[in-house]
C-alpha cells in the first residue's frame, strides 16, 4: 500500500470517527443562547466576561443562527461560559459511501457512452452485462481513485 493510500485512510478514519459522535441538533435558539441560559447568564455578564458590549452578544447569538458567526466569537463565548468550541463537517453517511457514490456516477457515465456507441454499430449489450460492467467499473475507480473523480463532466 503506497504512503498516499495509507494516509486516505487515516483520513476516512478520523472523518467516520467525528460522525459517529456527532448526532447533534443545533437547538431552536442556537447554541450561545441555550447555554447561556442553561448557566443562568445574562447577555450582559457574558459580555462583561468577553469584555464586549451587550449588543454584540446579541449580535453573536442572532449571527448563530443566520450561519454568519465566526468561529472565533464561537470560541470566545464558549470559554467564556466555561465550555469548549467544537467544530466539525461530518458526512451523512461513512466516507467510502460517498466515495463509491461519486465513482458509481463516474461509471454510469462511461458505461453509457461506451453503451450508446455499441447500440449505433448494433452490438448493444444486454442488461445485466451492462449492470456488472457498471459494478465492476465503479469498484475499480473507487479503489484507484482517479484524479478527476469528483469533476462532474
Amino acid at each position: 500500500m503506497t504512503a498516499k493510500a495509507i494516509a486516505r485512510q487515516q483520513y476516512r478514519r478520523i472523518v467516520d470517527n467525528a460522525a459517529r459522535h456527532a448526532d447533534l441538533q443545533v437547538p431552536l435558539e442556537g447554541w450561545l443562547r441555550t447555554v447561556r441560559k442553561a448557566l443562568g447568564m445574562s447577555g450582559a455578564q457574558l459580555a462583561r466576561k468577553i469584555g464586549v458590549t451587550r449588543a454584540r452578544i446579541a449580535q453573536a447569538e442572532h449571527a448563530e443562527l443566520g450561519g454568519g458567526a465566526t468561529l472565533k466569537s464561537m470560541k470566545a463565548a464558549a470559554e467564556a461560559m466555561g465550555c469548549r468550541f467544537v467544530y466539525a463537517i461530518v458526512p451523512e453517511k461513512r466516507i467510502d459511501d460517498v466515495i463509491t457514490a461519486q465513482a458509481r456516477k463516474k461509471a454510469l457515465a462511461l458505461v453509457g457512452v461506451a453503451s450508446t456507441h455499441m447500440a449505433l454499430e448494433g452490438q448493444a449489450l444486454p442488461n445485466d452485462k451492462i449492470a456488472q460492467e457498471v459494478d465492476r467499473l465503479t469498484r475499480e475507480i473507487a479503489r484507484e481513485m482517479p484524479p478527476d473523480l469528483w469533476n462532474d463532466k
